[in-house]
């Protein structure tokens, strides 16, 4: 089986493994305890934190561990716009956000807040324009703006926009998880969120960090722990072992990513080629390295992932709709591009140009097939 969902969860990197065993036998007591064992689950804990702020370009005491890059997301957006309630409601984001930034913005509308979603091109990037047109009304307490979108990987201008936003004095989140490990992060963000199952660590690990000077209040009941931003029990071994695959996906990203950009970029130009009536989405240039999205007019995407499956390879679709829903992706739809057909290919670490090959070889058929069971070929 060719693994080709990245973007859903990097496989396990060797040294977060590792990392991991070895710090379920000595990091498994309270870190906020003052015996032994304690005091050697919170070095471990504060080395791992030291280790994902260099990583990510924060300082230590910025940077709290989460169960998950949703709730990172969850506690940056409701936390710093509870911090910031005297500026005013009003918190601005894009329609191409994750749903995780989408469902915080429907709580904050439902709390009396107010929402300003800004659109898109084709491509998936959002209208510069309009963004720092939004962050500059009276009472724009947030704004929110990801670094790569998850379901087609267009690149968003997040130094432009920070800029924008430190101008007007409104805090810029930043949702880095599609990126984070892989390309370096822009600067300028205020608040931070990332996953670490997305860059090869474990599942049940995200990160939240909060720049010094940005006013955040959790809207949690308090929790002395995770410098009171996030409730509960730290996972130090999951914790230790996201930190291993992060040192370990960043230094060797520049060559890795490289790779997978260049086989992604095969991906691109041959699809079009091979199968009829394709749509390639995205920017061809400003996008993360290892996604590539496309959309099969007359086919069932549903069909297609299932067939795909059965010839060996593990994708998923951007596109959301379901026989319960008939509901499609929120992504596709902002951009104006086919949203049925869809696949979504994103290459893990050490993902090899035979299976590409492969999959190149194999797609033509299956969407031939499932076309002609359409009674469309």
């Amino acid at each position: 089986m060719a693994y080709f969902d990245a973007a859903s969860s990097e496989p396990l990197h060797p040294q977060a493994r590792e990392a991991l065993l070895a710090a379920i036998d000595v990091g498994w007591a309270d870190p906020a305890r003052l015996y032994g064992q304690a005091r050697r689950a919170h070095l471990l804990l504060e080395q791992a934190r030291t280790e994902v702020a260099e990583a990510l370009g924060a300082r230590p005491d910025e940077v709290s561990f989460t169960s998950s890059g949703t709730q990172a997301v969850h506690l940056g957006v409701l936390g710093t716009l509870h911090g910031r309630r005297r500026v005013g409601r009003h918190l601005v984001t894009t329609a191409v956000e994750h749903s995780s930034v989408l469902h915080a913005g429907g709580v904050h509308e439902r709390d009396g807040g107010t929402v300003e979603t800004v659109g898109v091109g084709l491509t998936g990037r959002v209208d510069l324009d309009r963004f720092t047109e939004a962050v500059a009304r009276p009472g724009t307490a947030l704004a929110c703006l990801q670094t790569a979108n998850h379901e087609v990987g267009t690149l968003q201008p997040v130094a432009e926009a920070a800029a924008a936003c430190r101008a007007n004095g409104v805090p810029l989140l930043v949702d880095a998880a599609q990126t984070a490990g892989r390309m370096p992060v822009p600067p300028g963000w205020s608040v931070l969120a990332a996953s670490a199952h997305k860059w090869g660590g474990p599942a049940g690990v995200g990160v939240l960090a909060v720049r010094k000077g940005t006013r955040f209040r959790s809207f949690l009941p308090e929790d002395e722990r995770e410098r009171r931003r996030v409730p509960g029990f730290e996972n130090v071994p999951g914790i230790v072992a996201a930190a291993a695959a992060l040192r370990a996906m960043a230094a060797e990203a520049s060559q890795e990513q490289a790779r997978l950009a260049e086989l992604v970029g095969r991906i691109r130009e041959t699809v079009p080629k091979i199968v009829p009536d394709v749509e390639v989405i995205g920017d061809p240039d400003e996008r993360a390295p290892h996604i590539v999205t496309f959309s099969c007019l007359y086919v069932d995407g549903e069909a297609l992932l299932t067939e795909l499956d059965k010839a060996g390879f593990a994708v998923s679709s951007g596109s959301s709709c379901t026989a319960s829903t008939l509901r499609p992706s929120h992504v596709l739809e902002a951009m104006g591009v086919l949203t049925h057909g869809n696949v979504r290919i994103s290459l893990p670490r050490g993902a090899s140009a035979a299976e590409v090959d492969r999959f190149l070889a194999v797609l033509p058929e299956l969407v031939r097939r499932i076309r002609q069971d359409a009674g469309v070929a």
